[in-house]
């Protein structure tokens, strides 16, 4: 058997730790053909998998996995979809500026946070104003990442 043939089989390994290393592994390679296999990973039933899978779209920097990685943005699992804005971040792709925007009202910190600096990243001043909103959070960090994303934008505005 082939490596890439041994490799194509591991991504569908019926065990999840296999199939989220051959994730891990083909976003090391930056390549924009690995689209197609690491996309349908985002669906995968174990969130390991979803979020190596996240992560490895965002190591190859192609807005053709925006798409899939914003409706990651709605996962039940937190940590993937902080992965899913760590991808995106990288990417840098203003499309996904109105997914994250909704995730500026999460219940969760983390969640709100992540927002804000993958919309910090994606520089489009146009998030300011929703970022803003933040400037009121009970919680101290979602204020101080709000200012900073804030004043980072205006420079580019």
């Amino acid at each position: 058997m082939t490596d890439t043939a041994k490799f194509l089989k591991d991504l569908t390994d019926h065990r999840a730790s296999v199939r989220a290393t051959a994730a891990k592994v083909l976003g090391t390679s930056e390549s924009a053909e690995a689209l197609p296999l690491l996309i349908p990973l985002l669906k995968d039933d174990q969130k390991r998998v979803r979020r190596e899978a996240a992560l490895a779209l965002g190591r190859i920097r192609d807005a053709g996995a925006v798409p899939a990685l914003a409706a990651l943005l709605e996962d039940t699992d937190p940590e993937t979809r902080l992965a899913a804005m760590v991808a995106l971040g990288k990417i840098k792709d203003r499309s996904a500026v109105s997914p994250l925007v909704l995730c500026l009202n999460d219940r969760d910190l983390r969640i709100r946070v992540g927002a804000i600096e993958t919309l910090a990243a994606l520089g489009d001043p146009h998030a300011i104003g929703p970022i803003r909103t933040l400037l009121q959070d009970r919680f101290s960090d979602a204020r101080e990442a709000a200012q900073h994303a804030i004043t980072k934008l205006s420079k580019k505005a």
